[in-house]
């Protein structure tokens, strides 16, 4: 049954409303999966979500579209609030809550979710014999005992996605980047360095997002509190059982601090008959896998990162290569045009209209002058080239 201020719609007439909500409506279409694996599209407002699911304005402010936050996966009460990416959604002992689900990216998740929420274990019916219903009951206790709770199956379809969507992302990235950067190698253009800016840009973005998933992951992983928050199935059989006491639910506590502690008490409480509530090894082992696989992700990024680094320091080499031999030519211009100089000195000298004893009767020491004074330039300049040579300010 709807709640007050829900609008259910049907998940089959989806397509309907994708035309109906358009991009005002964005914000507030949810689809509700139950246990079952079945949706239903919801028109919301932020108050009937806050109020069914029992979190705060802050928590919900954190997967608003519209609002730019990191990746996050916060345990709650009453639920856990996932902001991976497109990925938001909000779990429950019960159901999820998921964000934008006529989104192309999100379509995959709400199928996936489908398909995986609803429990494995089916009780098989049409035998008659004692001894073969025992066996069929007792393996039905094991596929019970084994089955993840519902908001690990939630959790662990968001983890997947995320991590596959964030690989394939990479994939891409490395597939126009590897030969981009070879290209550039074979031939520096303006072209070339252009495209190879942005698929560092793009890089960099996407290395960021990487980052901040892995690094979530991590520090669940590395604390055992954050860990135990996310166990929404044994939180409320200790709700419900007569240690945790009765009474109406608060579902709006006055201070976070205040309900963490009443949190920690409530299942401190219910710890004899629910087991130790310290033992998060299942949790564990889901979020290692996929910390490994966003881990992998990361390295792969890192790899493309240093072949990005490697890369433009060959071109580094290369134009301070060719900054050496610019210098080299400027040298040797500037060496030719000293000589010059000088030789122009002496004819400027030799060609004034300057009355001398020997222009009246000796005009031959004109060769004289000119071969004398293009012979010491040339010296000149061998000296110059020779001298920058043992200095090593020029190649051999």
């Amino acid at each position: 049954m709807a709640r007050e201020g829900l609008a259910l719609v049907p998940a089959a007439s989806s397509a309907k409303a994708a035309s109906s909500l358009g991009v005002a409506g964005t914000s507030r279409s949810w689809i509700l999966m139950d246990s079952t694996g079945e949706g239903t599209i919801m028109d919301v407002d932020k108050y009937a979500i806050m109020h069914r699911v029992q979190i705060h304005a802050r928590d919900l402010r954190i997967i608003d579209p519209l609002l730019s936050y990191p990746s996050t996966i916060l345990g709650r009460e009453r639920a856990i609030v996932l902001n991976l990416e497109h990925i938001k959604a909000i779990v429950t002992a019960e159901e999820v809550l998921l964000r934008d689900p006529l989104d192309d990216n999100v379509i995959p998740i709400v199928e996936e979710l489908r398909r995986r929420l609803p429990p494995v274990n089916v009780i098989p019916q049409g035998k008659d014999e004692g001894g073969e219903q025992l066996s069929m009951q007792h393996d039905v206790e094991v596929g019970e005992e084994d089955e993840s709770p519902f908001e690990f199956r939630a959790l662990e379809v968001a983890l997947e996605a995320i991590c596959s969507f964030l690989d394939a992302r990479t994939t891409e990235l490395e597939t126009g980047a590897y030969p981009a950067l070879d290209e550039l190698t074979s031939k520096i253009s303006s072209r070339n360095l252009d495209r190879v800016r942005k698929l560092k840009s793009a890089m960099t973005r996407l290395t960021a997002r990487v980052q901040k998933v892995r690094d979530e992951l991590e520090q669940l992983l590395d604390d055992d509190d954050d860990m135990a928050d996310l166990y929404l199935s044994r939180k409320l059989a200790g709700a419900s059982s007569p240690v945790s006491g009765s009474g109406a639910p608060n579902w709006f506590p006055a201070s976070p601090t205040i309900g963490s502690k009443i949190s920690r008490v409530s299942r401190a409480s219910a710890l004899t008959n629910h087991g130790n509530e310290n033992d998060v090894e299942e949790l564990e082992m889901l979020l290692e896998a996929y910390f490994m696989q966003i881990d992998g992700t990361l390295n792969r990024l890192t790899t493309l990162r240093e072949y990005i680094d490697d890369t433009e320091d060959y071109i580094n080499i290369q134009l301070d290569n060719h900054r050496n031999q610019l210098i080299q030519l400027e040298l040797f211009l500037s060496s030719g045009t000293v000589c010059l100089s000088f030789y122009a000195l002496i004819a400027g000298i030799f060609g004034m209209n300057i009355p001398f004893s020997w222009n009246d009767n000796h005009g031959y020491v004109y060769k004289w002058v000119v071969s004398g004074s293009g012979l010491a330039s040339s010296v000149i300049f061998i000296l110059i080239v020779a001298f920058a040579r043992h200095k090593g300010l020029i190649g051999s």
